[in-house]
């Protein structure tokens, strides 16, 4: 691991001011190298030709190594061009909104600390409800709280960044935009699938290739999961499909419990052609509690907090295993994005034998800006 200075998204500044000076690190070292300095890793560096083709592909585009960076830390172009020259080759721009919405009030970032010998949490686990031990001790197995609420800019700011951010995408990367719907007080059903569909719309503007709906935010409440009702994410699917087209949707998703609820949301989405792919997983809400058993984090509607990193790994693998294996047995052709605990190129290869198409890591990849880069040289001794 890295030391904390060297995190591109600085946990120990404001949202704000990540936003505005960020990144930093190795990846503001990217950012500053003239371009002609920047190494491209490409399908030569695993000794093929050099004018070979990527060995792998995204619905029809090409991708150096399927491996990349979630929705989350990547606020701005900077940060998501910077990604793109450490060797990230698919990078998810911050979830965006139809609206301006503010982040939740910092700290955002703490160390989590589960009980679990192993630092493992799954959903259902009584801490999650009794309390988990979060604090500024960054340690190995490294887990931290996610609690931002998902800010966002207003359009006018976000599209034209947006549109910097897609260009600066290099020959076998690809930049992925993410989005999702805000509810408001007093929005009906129809008015919050309405803002959905307003949101992908203004996406799709910026010359984005495909796009990544958000139905999983931890911040939202933890029952109010949009995944949790995958009837409702079928109907909002459907809707942004009339408007985007043949443009490939994926969606984000919370660890499901059970394989009669995750068979039902491939059912309500992937089934009937209104979504390709799902990425899973996002964090894991729990109640975050200090050494004295008090609320961790600041402010009102903050007791539970999303939980990222090593602790998730498991239950990010297991739901790629389980959407691995329904999209075999029911012959269908979704790609899966496997996130959760990526901090080492060996959980990546795990990823992808569990039937991941792309591999990503936010936390891991945070405090090791590096790790793309270490899983490129693994692969390419093999």
């Amino acid at each position: 691991m890295v030391r904390d200075s060297a995190l591109f998204y600085d946990v120990r500044r404001t949202y704000e001011q990540n936003y505005r000076e960020g990144p930093f690190g190795a990846f503001a070292e990217a950012l500053a190298a003239d371009t002609a300095d920047v190494p491209r890793h490409t399908a030569s560096d695993a000794g093929d030709a050099p004018d070979a083709a990527p060995d792998y592909e995204l619905f029809g585009n090409p991708i150096d190594l399927p491996f990349g960076i979630p929705a989350g830390p990547l606020l701005n172009s900077r940060f998501t061009t910077a990604a793109f020259r450490m060797g990230f080759d698919v990078a998810v721009y911050k979830t965006v909104r139809s609206r301006a919405w503010d982040c939740n009030p910092f700290p955002n970032v703490l160390a989590v600390h589960p009980d679990a010998p192993d630092g493992a949490l799954h959903p259902g686990d009584p801490q999650l409800d009794e309390g988990v031990l979060a604090d500024y001790r960054y340690e190995q197995p490294l887990s931290i709280s996610n609690s931002f609420g998902v800010p966002s800019r207003d359009p006018d700011q976000w599209q034209p960044d947006m549109r910097d951010a897609i260009a600066a995408a290099g020959q076998g990367q690809l930049l992925v935009p993410s989005f999702q719907g805000s509810r408001v007080a007093g929005m009906d059903t129809e008015a919050y699938i309405a803002d959905h569909v307003t949101t992908a719309r203004l996406v799709a503007e910026t010359g984005a290739r495909l796009m990544e709906m958000n139905t999983s935010c931890p911040n939202e409440g933890r029952n109010r999961l949009l995944c949790n009702d995958p009837t409702l994410v079928g109907t909002i699917a459907e809707a942004v499909k009339s408007e985007i087209g043949d443009m490939p949707l994926i969606v984000k998703l919370a660890a499901m419990a059970t394989d009669a609820e995750l068979e039902r949301m491939v059912d309500e989405t992937a089934a009937h052609g209104r979504v390709q792919g799902f990425a899973a997983i996002n964090t894991i809400s729990g109640r975050l509690v200090d050494r004295d058993g008090r609320q961790a984090l600041p402010g009102e509607g903050r007791e539970h907090s999303g939980i990222c990193g090593a602790a998730i790994r498991e239950a990010g693998l297991d739901m790629v295993r389980r959407l691995s294996a329904i999209r075999a047995r029911r012959g269908l052709r979704f790609v899966i994005v496997g996130v959760g605990g990526v901090d080492s190129p060996s959980d990546y290869q795990e990823y992808r034998e569990a039937g991941a198409d792309v591999v990503m890591s936010a936390t891991g990849a945070m405090w090791n800006p590096n790790l793309a880069r270490e899983i490129r040289e693994v692969r390419s001794v093999r």
